[in-house]
């Protein structure tokens, strides 16, 4: 089983902190001291992405993990990315800020219940959403993000059955794109779940010149009134080149602190909830790092990720093929829909 290794009882914590203690002058001392290198995904919160030596979505972020000769890999996203760096560079210390940040479609897909999912559809390859635990992954043939799911199904025989878990949205998306019949995993991510057709149709209404660009991980209803549809990677390439000036952004709304960041001059709106308002943009579990626990983790090299060998090895092969079948990170686009 997968192991989170948390702080002993001597570590230092949140309590202990000096109240003048400084994390970013803190942070940027052990970076060197440790020879670390702190990653962020976009859904993080600006700060964090501010501080970060790379931001990027899960696909950037598995080949910076792959690629790093730091000795640390300090992750600031969610269990499951820890995982994937720990898999992809066995040797590095990979911490993560906080050990309970999980993910909605890792908690709705259990090892044991896929599984016995796999065993009644024998024929089929099992591709596998990245949004996921090592032990799923283990189980996987290859694994897919939302950046290059498409090009990786679009290499297999037409003749060859598919499994997609475990994101339902996505798949859906996937099918349609593909022309393939794919059966899906019946799960969904907490945020994308919860953005409002009928909120999103108000908003366009008051902002009639504003374009909007949506995650696959949105409902079908939802991605048909979006004017683009890609990864979060494709999403701030797709706003950052677009002539217009508005955009409604269907995605965690962390991802605007870039897009406000490279292009000020434009507006955008986060997607809104069935009650109108955009909180449900929020991961809680993103939210759960803090500069404060990214100190202490680098300071304690704790919580760390560590997994048994066999387990590792497992999860590493449908991780392999997944970039062995990815397009160059140059040619990762996001085509208007």
């Amino acid at each position: 089983m997968r192991t989170v290794i948390l702080p002993d009882n001597g570590a230092l914590t949140e309590a202990r902190l000096d109240p003048k203690f400084d994390p970013w002058v803190e942070i940027e001392r052990l970076r060197r001291e440790k020879n670390a290198v702190i990653l962020a995904h976009y859904y993080q919160d600006g700060e964090i992405q501010d501080l970060a030596d790379f931001v990027g979505d899960s696909l950037d972020l598995s080949r910076k993990a792959a690629a790093t000769d730091a000795d640390m890999i300090v992750f600031c996203g969610v269990r499951f990315m820890a995982e994937v760096a720990k898999i992809l560079s066995p040797d590095k210390t990979v911490v993560l800020p906080d050990a309970d940040a999980g993910c909605s479609l890792e908690d709705v897909c259990q090892p044991d219940d896929f599984a016995r999912w796999r065993a009644k559809h024998p024929d089929h390859i099992a591709i596998t959403y990245i949004n996921c635990s090592a032990e799923v992954k283990a189980l996987s043939d290859i694994i897919v993000t939302s950046s290059n799911a498409e090009h990786i199904i679009n290499q297999l025989p037409e003749n060859q059955p598919i499994l997609l878990a475990p994101d339902r949205h996505l798949g859906a998306y996937l099918a349609r794109k593909t022309g393939r019949e794919i059966v899906l995993w019946d799960g969904t991510c907490i945020v994308h779940d919860q953005f409002s057709v009928r909120e999103l149709i108000k908003l366009k209404a008051a902002h009639p010149d504003a374009l909007v660009s949506a995650h696959p991980e949105c409902s079908t209803g939802l991605l048909d009134h979006a004017d683009h549809i890609g990864s979060t990677r494709g999403i701030l390439d797709f706003v950052l080149g677009s002539p217009a000036k508005e955009f409604i952004v269907a995605t965690e709304r962390h991802l605007i602190h870039q897009m406000e960041k490279a292009a000020p001059e434009k507006t955008f709106f986060a997607a809104p909830g069935a009650d109108g308002g955009c909180s449900c943009a929020d991961c809680p579990f993103m939210e759960m790092n803090t500069l404060e626990k990214i100190y202490l983790a680098m300071e304690n090299e704790a919580p760390r990720i560590e997994m048994p060998e066999d387990l590792r090895l497992r999860a590493l092969k449908p991780l392999e093929k997944m970039l062995e079948m990815s397009p160059p990170a140059s040619a990762i686009t996001q085509a208007a829909e």
